[in-house]
């Protein structure tokens, strides 16, 4: 079976920031940066999403390019005989199935939010009772949640059927360009609303106060923690696209490329959320009550608030739902590769598998919402723990090892597939930082995470 490329160098870096920019780093970002002492934290986010994110990422891509195959066959193609790396590739695919267990249902809100913002659900001056019984109702909903993460799948699965170049990238660019012209578009409404300039302050101006008050370990510790996450690295949903790459350009420069747009997203997220919650006395909360209850608190009492809403909640759909295809399309490739199953038949078996998989996550909040599974987490927060806790860090670890250690692929063969083509390239001086340095920093968030 010929494997397909992407058609154009842009749509290789939209489909990938597209992977990168989730939920996760939209509404989480800007309140870490908040809760964490405003600039500084941010400074500090950026000197290890280029010191940690960005070496992982050409890691995955060139994994990804050198062997042109999907996970468990990528390992097969590089690893030293009889070695049993591509057992990992099995647990990316594991992950890629968790992730869309609850990332379905959480995109399918930002979904129904959109629609009842443009359908008119929030009229100007809604109490904050009835704004917050809004989302308590869709949650108590099992038909409702369950028609809007089928809505998710079934739209996600339609775009792959359609291939890379037709389906993935070319929905993927339309939708990319839209969701940068939004967030501009919502950012400078933000940040000239009455009152503004104190949310943008709280938000990017460096607060000693603060960090003394958080303490400047747990400020470091959690922008390491951010700008690892971001990424959506360790369980193959990079390394999928660096098999369709060409090698025209080096993955150290692409990398950096991804990173930027993504950090770009996340920090104009804030611009949009922080300055309008200020110029409405209301201080912003963690978790899906921003979203969910404070920010449609703030749209009902602003000039044009629908038309505002409306906007806000396409960007998040836009944002959320290009990681499901993204992430839709490593399973196909997957099972193209494992099974040899053909991507119209392989769009079939995994949507049925996705829709019932992803129930659980549904039910967590209605008819089994007494079900607590990993230390008293619901469903939902569950399934996150298993993907963001333990399969995203312990994978990186994992594809990091196998590139820079002589028991895997080994870091002369990894340096030569990175460095190869135009742009920016790594030296050889960084092996002792690759090989011993970044494994601690790995394992830090690690063990944070368990802790």
């Amino acid at each position: 079976m010929k494997r397909e490329s992407f058609k154009s160098r842009l749509g290789f870096i939209l489909v990938s920031a597209g992977c990168a920019i989730g939920i996760g780093n939209v509404w989480r970002f800007p309140y870490v940066v908040g809760e964490n002492g405003g600039g500084l934290f941010v400074l500090f986010y950026l000197i290890f999403l280029f010191c940690m994110g960005v070496p992982v990422m050409t890691m995955e891509l060139a994994v990804g390019r050198a062997s042109r195959k999907s996970a468990v066959h990528a390992y097969k193609a590089l690893e030293k005989p009889g070695s049993k790396w591509h057992i990992h590739g099995w647990f990316c695919i594991l992950g890629c199935y968790m992730l869309m267990m609850y990332y379905t249902t959480v995109s399918g809100w930002m979904m129904a939010y959109f629609f009842k913002f443009a359908a008119g659900v929030f009229p100007q001056g809604m109490s904050s009772e009835n704004v917050s019984s809004v989302f308590g109702n869709l949650l108590s909903s099992p038909s409702e949640m369950a028609g809007w993460m089928a809505v998710t799948v079934l739209l996600g699965f339609l775009v792959c059927s359609r291939g890379l170049q037709a389906g993935v990238e070319k929905i993927s660019k339309v939708m990319m360009l839209i969701l940068f012209g939004l967030i501009l578009v919502l950012a400078i409404h933000s940040c000239m609303l009455p009152g503004a300039k104190e949310g943008i302050s709280f938000y990017l101006i460096p607060s000693l106060d603060k960090v003394k008050d958080v303490g400047l370990g747990k400020v470091i510790t959690a922008a390491m923690n951010q700008s690892f996450f971001t990424l959506s690295l360790g369980i193959a949903a990079m390394e999928i696209f660096g098999s369709y790459m060409d090698k025209e350009h080096t993955l150290p420069g692409e990398a950096v490329r991804i990173s930027l747009l993504d950090t770009f997203v996340a920090i104009m997220a804030g611009l949009i959320i922080f300055p309008a919650c200020f110029s409405f006395g209301v201080h912003p909360d963690a978790g899906p009550s921003l979203i969910f209850d404070t920010l449609p608190n703030v749209f009902v009492n602003m000039g044009g608030g629908r038309i505002w809403g409306t906007l806000f909640f396409l960007f998040m759909t836009f944002a959320s739902f290009s990681t499901v295809m993204a992430v839709f399309e490593n399973i196909i490739s997957f099972w193209a590769d494992t099974f040899g199953v053909e991507r119209k038949k392989a769009v079939l078996i995994n949507g049925v598998i996705i829709l019932i998989a992803s129930l659980p996550c549904v039910f967590g909040y209605n008819i089994w919402s007494n079900l607590h599974i990993i230390g008293g987490r619901d469903v939902l927060d569950s399934e996150d723990f298993i993907v963001s806790n333990l399969l995203l860090p312990i994978g990186s670890l994992i594809y990091l090892l196998f590139c820079v250690t002589k028991f895997g692929w080994g870091f002369d063969k990894y340096l030569e597939e990175c460095n190869q083509g135009e742009g920016l390239r790594f030296s050889r001086v960084l092996k002792p930082y690759f090989q011993y340095i970044l494994p601690i920093l790995i394992i830090i968030i690690i063990i944070q995470g368990l802790i």
